[in-house]
C-alpha cells in the first residue's frame, strides 16, 4: 500500500536521518528531493556530506521552490521519494514572493495523485516556540503551520522527532 509519510520536529532532532533509514528501507527506485539551496560554503559542506550519507542508490533532485511540480514529473518514475525540507521551501517561496497557497494546492495535488509511490515529507514544528517578533516571522510561522497541518491531514503516517527519538502520531502501528 502507498504512503504518505510526514516527519515533523525541531531542528537537530533526527527528522532526516530517520526519513533517510525508512526510506531507504522501501526497495526500488529512490528520489531525495532537496530544497536546500547553496549560499556559502558551510552550506555547500552540509550538502556534500548529506550526499555522501545518502549513498548512490538515491538519486538527488534540487528543487528550492516548485515541489509540486517536480513531484508531478517525477512521481512515476520511482518507488520512493524524500523532500527534505519543507522547512527551507517554506522560506524559499515565502522569499521569492510566490503564491504560498496556490503552491501549497499543487504539492497536495502532486503527493496525493501519486498511485504507487511512498513519499516522505520532512519539516519542522515552529509552533512550540516563541511567537516571532516580526511580521515576517510571524507570517513564516503561521505559513509553515497551515503546511504542516495540510500535509498531515492527507498523510497516512506522522512522526514527531525529539532528541532523535520517534513518536508515531498518526498510522497503524
Amino acid at each position: 500500500m502507498r504512503k504518505i509519510i510526514l516527519i515533523v520536529g525541531g531542528a537537530r532532532s533526527g527528522k532526516s536521518t530517520f526519513a533517510l533509514k525508512e526510506g531507504s528501507a522501501v526497495k526500488g527506485a529512490k528520489a531525495f528531493v532537496a530544497t536546500a539551496e547553496i549560499l556559502d560554503e558551510e552550506m555547500r559542506a552540509r550538502i556534500e556530506n548529506h550526499k555522501r550519507q545518502r549513498g548512490k542508490e538515491w538519486n538527488t533532485h534540487e528543487e528550492p521552490l516548485h515541489l509540486g511540480a517536480l513531484v508531478e514529473k517525477i512521481g512515476d518514475k520511482y518507488d520512493v521519494i524524500l523532500i527534505d525540507c519543507l522547512t527551507l521551501w517554506m522560506s524559499n517561496i515565502m522569499h521569492a514572493d510566490l503564491d504560498v497557497e496556490g503552491e501549497i494546492k499543487r504539492l497536495l495535488s502532486a503527493i496525493t495523485s501519486q498511485t504507487s509511490t511512498d513519499i516522505y515529507l520532512v519539516s519542522n514544528e515552529v509552533g512550540m516556540g516563541l511567537v516571532p517578533d516580526s511580521p515576517l516571522g510571524r507570517a513564516y510561522r503561521d505559513n509553515l503551520g497551515h503546511l504542516n497541518q495540510e500535509i498531515a491531514r492527507v498523510a497516512t503516517d506522522v512522526y514527531f522527532m525529539v532528541a532523535g527519538m520517534v513518536l508515531k502520531i498518526k498510522g497503524e502501528n
